[in-house]
């Protein structure tokens, strides 16, 4: 794609004038950003931070902050509810999740430092209560800090590796662990002395003759001015998903069914500089979208169908990847049978359309308009396996295997052109967001399209195809994991050049 044309590089002439100059400019403060301009600045680096915004924070600060950590026999916190989490058993995990998606140094990287990383949070006045919640949850509802964010507990995931609860979140009730995180990192950025520019967009970079960086350019009330960065800049801009051009051309099948989530500035800014710098993109046809249905989590007791009345999933995986399987159906149709004694209003189902209630398979089958002998045969061979007490078909965990056979029985609609929960856009589908950008090295320098390093450029978060890479074996807290710590390390990077 032609790059956004606001998006510049500008020559260094005589003409141009630098307002100030800085070791490092850190272009966008949001977790990624943050953390790369603290560490930078920790570093004895003279930094810079340009936010487009009028405040800092990002998608992160709008997040649970949920973060995905373990490895090391486990964090502390991990250990002070009782789980050990070898580095090796994360891994495995990461990289069955992530099948040939994944970067296996990142992997093996993060695994190996994110019980450091924990501590570095912490150490930021982030405060984490010592207690797990171990049900079938999507944000926290109490304040519980450890919890299961992904497929640890589902098939294949739980025959391969350990399941163990990842999960950290600032401990509190209800749904702002990313303002907690935030306010406590702004402080101590603050203290570092890094001087941030709000309601500053970049524009782009200054390069030499030799298009070596030399500097950025940005506009602050209308005015556009240039300052010298002179051992690096760091581009922590978030994603694409704001960007109606970009996810029409790299996503256009989601785009079809799936509605933007992120913050208003997910314009994919920093990952169309890389571009321009001839930086080479990656996994951009990957974004996240999920089917959260529970809780309650008696709902999991349900099946999954397709329009042909398949089941297509083992229902006690997580959410982001049922929403995969579902977005693999025939017009992303899929619908959810229970019985009654499984069933209890919530916010992730009270918006959904029940399309039939009946007595039996079949009368439920013929009301809700599938073909004779699909829905209801489906059902009968499920009750097979559930009395059985195992599930041939998609190996759901026996906790979970309960025959259907109380009427009244119901099929929730959960196509993605029906849903209307608050978690989901009122308009088209599933909320989503992207899992494409920049190819980096673990210590955060860019690549360019033949695998070298380009000078002087480092970038991380939502910008980067970091550690998450698919929604398919997407847990919560990959994203703000991912952003916080190789923001670290790219500012870790950018300082010492």
């Amino acid at each position: 794609m032609s790059v956004n044309k606001k998006m510049i590089i500008t020559p260094e002439s005589s003409e141009i004038s630098y307002a100030d100059e800085f070791d490092v400019v850190v272009c966008g403060y949001g977790g990624a950003g943050g953390c790369a301009a603290l560490e930078a600045g920790r570093n004895g680096a003279k930094v810079l931070i340009l936010e487009r915004a009028s405040d800092g924070g990002g998608s992160t600060a709008l997040s649970s902050c949920e973060m995905y950590l373990g490895g090391s026999g486990g964090t502390s916190l991990q250990k002070a509810c009782g789980f050990e989490d070898s580095t090796q058993n994360m891994i495995d995990y990461i990289e069955l999740a992530f099948e040939d998606k994944g970067d296996p140094e990142k992997i093996k990287f993060y695994a190996e430092n994110s019980c450091e990383h924990f501590e570095w949070i912490r150490s930021l006045g982030v405060n984490y209560k010592e207690a797990a919640h171990l049900g079938r949850i999507v944000v926290p509802e109490s304040n519980e800090s450890l919890l299961y964010t992904g497929n640890e507990r589902a098939y294949p995931f739980s025959a391969s590796s350990k399941p163990v609860p990842r999960g950290h979140v600032p401990s509190h009730e209800g749904d702002f662990g990313g303002k907690i995180f935030f306010d406590a990192l702004k402080k101590e950025v603050a203290s570092s002395g890094a001087t941030v520019s709000c309601d500053s967009r970049v524009l782009g970079l200054v390069v030499d003759a030799n298009n070596s960086i030399c500097g950025v350019s940005y506009k602050k009330d209308n005015i556009i001015q240039h300052v010298k960065a002179k051992k690096g800049v760091i581009l922590t801009a978030g994603g694409f998903v704001m960007n109606d051009e970009m996810v029409s051309e790299y996503l256009p099948i989601q785009s079809k069914f799936a509605a933007p989530y992120g913050n208003p500035w997910d314009k994919g800014d920093g990952i169309q500089i890389g571009m321009l710098m001839n930086a080479n993109v990656i996994n951009m046809d990957e974004a996240f979208f999920g089917v959260y249905f529970y809780p309650p989590e008696s709902l999991t007791y349900g099946i999954f169908v397709n329009s042909s009345g398949d089941r297509f999933v083992n229902e006690d995986s997580y959410g982001a990847r049922i929403g995969y399987f579902c977005s693999q159906q025939d017009k992303q149709k899929a619908y959810l049978l229970i019985q009654n004694e499984d069933f209890s209003p919530s916010l992730y189902i009270d918006k959904l359309p029940v399309i039939a209630v009946a007595e039996t398979f079949e009368e439920l089958e013929k009301e809700a308009g599938f073909e004779p002998n699909t829905l209801s045969a489906t059902a009968k061979k499920y009750n097979d396996y559930a009395n059985a007490g195992f599930d041939k078909a998609f190996r759901k965990d026996p906790q979970w295997l309960k025959e259907i056979c109380n009427p009244p029985y119901a099929l929730i609609d959960y196509s993605f052109d029906a849903q209307r929960s608050p978690l989901y856009s009122q308009e088209t589908g599933p909320l989503m967001f992207t899992l494409g950008g920049l190819e980096t090295l673990k210590t955060g320098e860019v690549l360019d399209k033949n695998g070298e390093i380009i000078p002087k450029l480092f970038a991380a978060g939502r910008t980067t195809a970091g550690l998450p890479r698919t929604g398919k074996g997407y847990s919560s807290g990959m994203s703000v994991g991912d952003a916080t710590f190789f923001g670290r390390m790219a500012g870790m990077s950018a300082s010492t050049r």
